[in-house]
């Protein structure tokens, strides 16, 4: 199989690190992380000018991309310039879910996402979840000819600025059951809809949505009642690889600004990098991020495989990820001594963004069973 990416893909890879490297260096991305909404909206909307958004969609739902590398391409270099724009719930997970299920009438909102003009915020987690995907306790009843919702989601990204909310609800069945899980697509400012806003640990914006009898027409209904699991599940599958990917881009960056650190700094007279305990070091963290490196690209490939293949694959990535990009952060760390903790370098914020990238839509552990639990899941439909 070719993995060398299409002439399309490195021109934009390009295009997209450069503007990176020039608009939104550490000291810019300091301000717009403190800034009230988290983000920058005049960068978003020039992302969505270079191309960006509309890679992350599919032709057919109003971008030029969607495919598994397209995605992978875009989120290593948000990774690299650490980007907080909503980028992952608005265009990948909140845009899938509706591809995935919704009518012609509710698909016209991807026009939207993909112009930049509209923010789609994911709601899914919720408290004591756990990550799994199935348990959902927000409830959705039928009331005349639409729906009531009641319920909590929790760490929603981007929820303040968005015009609309693409949620799961359970309709039917038992808490954790995979059936009887609906999707919706709700406006924001419905009444009923409250939040409550808080900056996370790693820059941007997240909330704590509360639903209290939100009345909804039927027409916020992404597809069938009870049948929204296999769309969430193929959204947040495309956000798993999203994620995996923009973590590829920061493990480099932390690499690169440790190779370049440990050319530079001298003690007693000579380059730390001449030593040789700390070349070892760094050799294995440079074989790990390789690893990581066929991870995505085994993710990537494997995103329109059979169910069990493309689940796997991800669940593997995302394991792999978590493990390494949390070496990473320790090891870049510890290799630049006392100053790779302090706030001026961006060292210390791209550690934390790869611990924060281990623990959204699901942590090593929880991948890693689940990788394990889809293995028996074939060898249960083999046949002897």
């Amino acid at each position: 199989m070719n993995f060398e990416h299409t002439e399309e893909r490195r021109m934009l890879a390009d295009s997209l690190n450069r503007f990176i490297a020039q608009q939104y260096h550490i000291e810019a991305r300091h301000k717009i992380a403190a800034s009230p909404e988290g983000f920058s909206s005049a960068m978003w909307q020039q992302f969505a000018e270079l191309g960006v958004v509309g890679m992350l969609l599919r032709e057919e739902d109003g971008g030029f991309g969607g495919a598994g590398f397209d995605i992978a391409v875009v989120f290593e270099a948000l990774g690299r310039g650490l980007v907080l724009e909503p980028l992952l719930g608005s265009a990948v997970l909140a845009a899938e879910a509706i591809a995935a299920a919704g009518s012609d009438a509710q698909k016209e909102v991807l026009a939207s996402i993909a112009d930049a003009s509209v923010i789609a915020a994911f709601a899914h987690d919720e408290p004591g979840a756990h990550y799994e995907l199935a348990r959902v306790a927000t409830s959705a009843r039928r009331d005349d000819d639409g729906w009531v919702i009641d319920g909590a989601k929790a760490v929603v990204a981007n929820a303040e600025q968005a015009q609309w909310i693409v949620m799961s609800a359970r309709t039917s069945g038992a808490v954790d059951d995979e059936a009887g899980i609906s999707l919706f697509l709700v406006p924001a400012d419905a009444a009923g809809v409250s939040m409550v806003g808080t900056p996370t640990m790693d820059g941007g914006r997240v909330a704590e949505l509360t639903f209290s009898g939100v009345r909804v027409g039927a027409d916020a209904l992404l597809g069938e009642p009870g049948q929204g699991f296999a769309a969430l599940e193929r959204a947040v599958g495309r956000g798993v690889l999203a994620l995996c990917a923009e973590a590829l881009g920061a493990m480099e960056a932390a690499k690169e600004a440790t190779l370049d650190y440990l050319r530079t700094r001298k003690q007693f007279g000579v380059v730390i990098g001449s030593f040789q305990a700390l070349q070892h070091r760094m050799a294995d963290l440079l074989l790990e991020i390789e690893q990581a490196r066929s991870a995505v690209i085994n993710a990537a490939s494997a995103l329109n495989a059979d169910r069990i293949t493309r689940e796997r694959s991800l669940s593997a990535a995302k394991a792999s990820i978590g493990r390494i990009g949390t070496l990473v952060a320790e090891e870049c760390i510890q290799l630049h001594g006392g100053i790779g903790m302090t706030w001026e370098l961006p060292l210390a914020h791209y550690a934390k963004r790869l611990v924060m990238i281990d623990h959204q839509l699901g942590d090593e552990d929880h991948h890693l069973a689940r990788y394990i639990a889809l293995g028996r899941e074939t060898s249960e439909a083999t046949p002897a």
